[in-house]
């Protein structure tokens, strides 16, 4: 892959030189300006992180980028529609809690200090009679390989198991290197560990138990794992999160979404070839749990049924305009078609509420909307065939059924 990067930019840099040397017009040289630093701007910050990386010395710079993304994340769920949270915390702003918080789960006998960091004894918390580590993935316990996809040169780096205990324990607090962030603490200056942060934060709103707890599945371990034996180990209980629900992955076009496969897409793009409600819509479409693959496929899936649900409102509307409003003249007796219809619709309900009930099985959920759009259509269609007018009342309250879910969605 880096010898593919490597080709590339000499390929930008290459157009770039000869569109100087051809006085190409201002608009292409810029364009080809852009290209270029698009192109050679991971390698290039790989080689300034190296060379000048350690003298850095104002923390400002720490907190500018996340403030950049925090500002690009949520107007990216203002464009599709996502409520905003109740609560936003950011570890920057809980630097001493973090401090508090270990201090204490050293004090309870589950952590150790060293060479100015602070570990998690794993074997400790597991041999303990009150606790078990790695509930999650009880399998990965003591696996190097999943220690380093998960933490990398934080947790297996040569100097960090020369600082450790156990190759299993993992960092609640690290010693800073020059040009790293660094805040005071009893061990030196430092950061806190990549778990620590989560379990600090959610216990400061949720304190010593939360119902549920989610994330994608590959934080499973060590991740989520790490964030339970933490919190257990500073509250002594082991029930700190009743229950999780993991994500499956999102690929694009059945690859994993990567940039050397150039296969990225980001939400502002995603917004620009489809609507907000038809990208909830394929994921409203789809086990929350199962892996998504965001291709042409599933989007045309999702602006169909956008279209079916379109096309049922217009027809409901259209029976609307043709009856009463109110008073007398807009309750029509019920036939057997209506009976069986209202049928339809309270079954329909329940298999819905069962379907959110089941572990928010919402593809399930908008497959028996499917069922109970198309009863409504038959019945539209039978009645006008046999030249009546279809009951208006009765459609109205399933299109106000099926609107109030649509609004949550």
């Amino acid at each position: 892959m880096q010898e593919k990067i490597i080709k590339q930019v000499e390929k930008s840099q290459s157009a770039y030189t000869e569109g100087v040397k051809s006085q190409a017009a201002t608009d292409q040289l810029q364009e080809m300006k852009t290209q270029l630093l698009q192109d050679a701007k991971d390698p290039l910050s790989e080689w300034l992180d190296a060379q000048f990386g350690s003298s850095v010395e104002d923390n400002s710079i720490f907190s500018k980028l996340p403030q950049y993304f925090e500002a690009e994340y949520h107007q990216d769920m203002e464009n599709l529609n996502v409520l905003p949270a109740d609560v936003l915390t950011r570890v920057s702003e809980y630097v001493p809690e973090v401090v508090t918080y270990i201090e204490k789960i050293i004090e309870n006998g589950y952590g150790y200090s060293s060479n100015g960091s602070v570990y998690f004894a794993t074997s400790t918390f597991d041999e303990s009679k009150d606790h078990h580590y790695a509930k999650l993935v009880p399998e990965a316990y003591g696996d190097s390989t999943a220690l380093q996809e998960g933490e990398g040169d934080l947790s297996i780096s040569q100097d960090r198991l020369s600082e450790k205990k156990s190759d299993s324990d993992f960092a609640l607090w690290k010693a800073s290197k020059p040009g790293e962030p660094a805040w005071d603490s009893p061990w030196g200056k430092g950061r806190p560990g990549w778990h620590i942060e989560c379990s600090v934060m959610a216990s400061s709103i949720l304190n010593e138990s939360m119902d549920i707890h989610t994330g994608g599945v590959d934080l499973k371990f060590p991740h989520h794992d790490n964030e339970l034996a933490q919190a257990e180990a500073y509250y002594n209980n082991d029930d700190w999160v009743k229950y999780f629900l993991h994500a499956g992955h999102l690929t694009i076009e059945g690859c994993k979404m990567s940039k050397s496969l150039k296969n990225f897409i980001s939400i502002k793009d995603a917004l620009k070839q489809h609507s907000a409600r038809q990208i909830r819509l394929m994921f409203l479409l789809h086990s929350w749990k199962d892996t998504l693959d965001y291709s042409t496929a599933t989007m045309e899936i999702a602006k169909g049924f956008e279209k079916f649900m379109h096309e049922f409102f217009l027809n409901v509307k259209d029976v609307l305009r043709a009856s009463p409003s109110s008073g007398p003249g807009a309750f029509c007796k019920w036939n057997e078609e209506e009976i069986k219809l209202n049928n339809s619709y309270y079954e329909g309900k329940t298999k819905i509420h069962q379907s959110l009930c089941d572990s928010i099985d919402t593809r399930s959920a908008m497959e028996a909307m499917r069922l109970l759009i198309t009863q409504c259509n038959i019945y539209i269609q039978e009645k006008r065939s046999s030249k009546q007018v279809p009951n208006a009342k009765l459609l109205e309250g399933i299109a106000k059924y099926l609107t109030r879910l649509m609004k949550v969605s």
